[in-house]
């Protein structure tokens, strides 16, 4: 089979960091990804499909072996090599250490590993963020030793509708201005993953920046825009669309929200259902404490009411009558008067304002 000519890129690879990541968690002896050379898409090789599918996929991938390279397979030693960086560099508590470090070197350690992970929320977004960086890396890595020439989408501080453009115009060697100076941002870039720093983060010296409010943005991405991909690769593209919860370190689960449903079953459910059985009833006590403050029959104000009518020598009995009645607590065995009550009540408050004190007692002068 004759080789096809296929055009020059007139820029570097643009990658969604996302999708290799997810490509290179999943990527083990029953699934194989591959990743385009020329325009960047990701092929899955999806058993699912048809024979006559994965036959015409197989013969387009041998006749352009150039052009697509397979995605590393994650063995079981790198696995366990994420899991006990993490315990060793991000955990701190002891007991937890210990029981992560017992089920790592245990059956089925990626998947408990998880599930203890996602039932212990104080290490669920330090995980998270372990993960991440350590993807990166190797990624980055893996790229540069393919001499690929490639730059995130991620990364890139460029506006979506030039960047979209960039990816219309991938073969153009003449461009408007604006896709020009977006190609040479997206050179720059791809030097930076060549640097030292790229393989070995450090952190930034001098005074932290003031802690603020953390706000969570979902990414805007480009529309995916592929001018060569062959009609046997089609059916079998990856791109799957990048939210928030779409990544995850599992090999059983595509997606956060597939994991978390597995654990059906473990403490975390138990958890919910307290958090929201405290949440019903701090609610009711906030209904309550609500109607309280709006009833006409409390407060201070009332108290001020039935000191201004006695203060009025009585004159307004049917007044008094109808405030302390909502006011004052109501006795056992013979019922007082209304004057009678409030006299009590003004008593006891004159009583209480008092207090007792010892006297200093002086000791008597000498005498000269």
């Amino acid at each position: 089979m004759a080789k096809q000519k296929l055009p020059v890129a007139q820029n570097p690879l643009i990658l969604r960091f996302h999708r290799l990541m997810d490509a290179f968690a999943k990527s083990d002896d029953e699934r194989d990804f591959y990743l385009d050379m020329l325009e960047g898409f990701i092929v899955f090789v999806d058993l699912d499909r048809s024979l006559e599918e994965l036959e015409s996929l197989e013969t387009e991938l041998v006749a352009c072996s150039e052009r697509f390279k397979l995605i590393p397979k994650m063995t079981y030693y790198e696995t366990k090599k994420f899991m006990e960086g993490f315990v060793n560099e991000k955990v701190y508590d002891i007991d937890t250490k210990e029981k992560l470090l017992d089920i790592i070197g245990s059956k089925e350690a990626r998947e408990n590993f998880l599930e203890f992970i996602y039932d212990h929320l104080t290490e669920l977004e330090k995980w998270q963020q372990y993960y991440h960086e350590r993807s990166r890396i190797r990624i980055i890595e893996w790229l540069r030793n393919e001499e690929i020439h490639f730059a995130f989408e991620e990364d890139l501080d460029i506006t979506k509708n030039v960047l979209e453009k960039v990816k219309h115009n991938l073969f153009d060697a003449k461009v408007p201005k604006d896709v020009q100076n977006a190609r040479d941002a997206i050179v720059a870039k791809s030097k930076t993953y060549y640097s030292n720093e790229a393989l070995n983060p450090r952190p930034k010296r001098g005074r932290p920046p003031k802690q603020a409010a953390k706000v969570e943005l979902e990414p805007q991405y480009t529309v995916d825009i592929y001018k060569t991909v062959p009609s046997a690769i089609r059916p079998f593209l990856f791109n799957p669309d990048f939210t928030s919860t779409s990544v995850t370190f599992s090999a059983k689960f595509d997606t956060e929200a597939q994991l978390i449903a597995s654990l059906r079953g473990s403490s975390r459910v138990k958890i919910d259902s307290k958090l929201e059985a405290l949440s019903q009833r701090l609610e009711s006590l906030r209904h309550l404490s609500d109607r309280l403050k709006s009833s006409p029959g409390l407060g201070i104000e009332k108290e001020e009411k039935i000191i201004q009518a006695v203060s009025d020598g009585g004159k307004e009995k049917g007044k008094i009558s109808d405030i302390a009645k909502g006011f004052l607590p109501k006795k056992k065995g013979k019922q007082p008067t209304d004057k009678d009550e409030i006299q009590e009540m003004m008593q006891k408050k004159r009583e209480a304002g008092i207090k007792q004190v010892t006297p200093i007692k002086r000791g008597k002068k000498k005498e000269d």
